[in-house]
């Protein structure tokens, strides 16, 4: 099989297997934060580390909130697009929702104190993912012909640039935010959660009394349980023409 080929094929297993990367991670976290020493830089770690992630949230909550129906999705089984976005973000970047996963997960990464596991997170995420970017980008080649060729000419791949920004067609929608993103804004609030108290459980720290990370989960855990239920029996988060 040629590389080409290749590519295309693992992209698309990867793709529909790109869930779980949250998981991977987790479990990977209880190794590394066992052998790494205390750091005297935990508060700077802190701050960075949900910088990063919260400027992955704001990354898909944008590009989430701007793009229309039949797009940027969460389909698994198979690639899906009606249209191709070239407006919006996507006139700065062709992936953005990936970009936005990266800067999330980057973050929880940072947030074991490791140096060393945030760069090899980084280099497991490029490899998976630029296999998936490569499947995504054979698809949209392969319908929209010369109008992918003529934007992908010139808008970087995970990179944003820095101009050329062409405002999105439709409005920013909550309510898109809203129905959409819950999940995995809970499952980041999880994990962080998670690997503080495995820290702590590792220190033989007191587990008892309120952390930042258990308040953000269960705040978060009661938001997402709300959203859930007006996204599945009720209509006011429905919208026309939007995924």
């Amino acid at each position: 099989m040629a590389l080409k080929e290749s590519f295309e094929k693992s992209g698309n297993v990867l793709f529909r297997y790109r869930s779980f990367i949250p998981v991977l991670i987790l479990l990977t976290t209880f190794p590394v934060i066992a052998i790494t020493p205390d750091n005297d830089q935990a508060s700077l770690f802190n701050m960075v580390s949900v910088a990063l992630s919260l400027a992955g949230i704001f990354v898909r909550a944008y590009t989430i909130g701007t793009t229309p129906r039949g797009t940027s999705g969460r389909n698994t089984q198979k690639q899906v697009a009606e249209s191709l976005n070239t407006n919006g973000i996507y006139s700065l970047v062709r992936h953005p929702l990936y970009l936005g996963n990266y800067l999330m997960w980057a973050g929880l990464a940072l947030f074991t104190y490791n140096i060393w596991y945030f760069i090899v997170i980084s280099l497991i995420f490029w490899i998976y993912y630029e296999r998936i970017m490569f499947a995504e980008e054979a698809y949209l080649r392969g319908k929209f012909g010369g109008a992918f060729e003529e934007w992908s000419s010139r808008v970087p791949a995970f990179i944003p640039r820095l101009k050329g920004f062409q405002p999105p067609t439709m409005s920013f929608s909550v309510k898109s935010v809203l129905r959409r993103e819950y999940s995995g804004i809970l499952a980041l609030a999880a994990v962080y959660f998670v690997i503080d108290y495995f820290r702590l459980w590792i220190m033989e720290a007191p587990l008892l009394g309120w952390r930042p990370t258990s308040v953000v989960l269960v705040i978060t855990a009661l938001l997402a349980l709300v959203l859930r239920n007006l996204k599945h029996h009720t209509r006011l988060l429905s919208e026309s023409n939007r995924s």
